[in-house]
Order: structure tokens, then C-alpha cells, then sequence
């Protein structure tokens, strides 16, 4: 097991601007589309770590469900049955919000960048949601909508 001096207290990286103000609005269950535009600000101090970001097509975002506390909803459930379906499912099954870590990980599509403003199609997190990370997603795209960024350029001067 390890010690608690690997634990890490993560802190947010930014903040996301939704058109989504409480957890009904958002789509859920099977066939939801997930359209809706918005913009995951970044904090000026990190400003810098988006360098390159503007080649590639989407993003993982990874965030915090925080407002499962103030909703009065604390604490987890291992097992649960989703909006989507009468039947019981593990909570690592789903994308329930009651999870042993309130993390939540969405795909956007990134539509343009404007200094530390990402805009973004695809969001389901509600207004002023803590942003803890943001990865190139680089899988399970089309080809034809992929771009892989400064990855591709660096394949490309590793092949000459």
C-alpha cells in the first residue's frame, strides 16, 4: 500500500464555462448528445502550458463533480442504476458522479484557442466547474478528423 507522502492534493488548472447551470439540464443516458459549446479557462499563471494545444482536434478534459457536496450528496455509491437502464451497474461501469473520487473526464472537440480561452463542443459539466487536466486525445477519432498536432510534425523530421 502506498504511504500518504504519494498522495497529491490536486488543485484546478482552470474553470469551465458551461451553458449548464445545474445537473438537469445536462443530457444523460443512452443517446444523449453531448453539443453544447463552451470554454474551459485556463488560469493566467498556466497560460504557457497550452502551448501547441491549437493542432489537435479534441481534448481530454479531466474535472471534479463539486458539486455533489454542496448538493448534499457527499460520499459514493459502488453499485447503481443509471438513468439509461432498470438494472444495477458498478460505479466503475458508468459515469455516475458518485464515485470513491469525484473525477469526471469528458472529450471536447476544440474549436479554436484565444490566448488562455479553449472553446470547445462537446461539454457536460456544469458552469464554473474545476478543471484539473487536459490531455490531446489521440485515439478512436476518424482519421479523417484527427489531427495529431506537433506529434505528427515530430514523426515527420524522426522519418527524414
Amino acid at each position: 500500500m502506498p504511504s500518504s507522502q504519494t498522495m497529491f492534493s490536486p488543485r484546478p488548472i482552470g474553470y469551465v464555462k458551461s451553458p449548464y447551470k445545474s445537473t438537469q439540464e445536462v443530457p444523460k443516458g443512452l443517446g444523449a448528445q453531448h453539443d453544447a459549446q463552451g470554454v474551459l479557462e485556463i488560469l493566467p499563471e498556466l497560460e504557457a502550458g497550452l502551448a501547441d494545444i491549437e493542432g489537435f482536434s479534441h481534448l481530454i478534459v479531466l474535472w471534479v463533480f463539486d458539486r455533489q457536496i454542496s448538493e448534499g450528496k457527499a460520499g459514493f455509491e459502488l453499485v447503481g442504476t443509471p438513468p439509461c437502464d432498470d438494472r444495477p451497474h458498478g460505479v466503475f461501469a458508468t459515469r455516475s458522479p458518485r464515485r470513491p473520487n469525484p473525477i469526471g473526464l469528458t472529450v471536447v472537440e476544440l474549436l479554436r484557442r484565444e490566448g488562455r480561452l479553449l472553446h470547445v463542443r462537446g461539454v457536460d459539466m456544469l458552469d464554473g466547474t474545476p478543471v484539473l487536466d487536459i490531455k490531446p486525445y489521440l485515439s478512436s477519432v476518424l482519421a479523417e478528423k484527427l489531427r495529431r498536432g506537433w506529434l505528427a510534425e515530430a514523426e515527420a523530421r524522426r522519418g527524414k
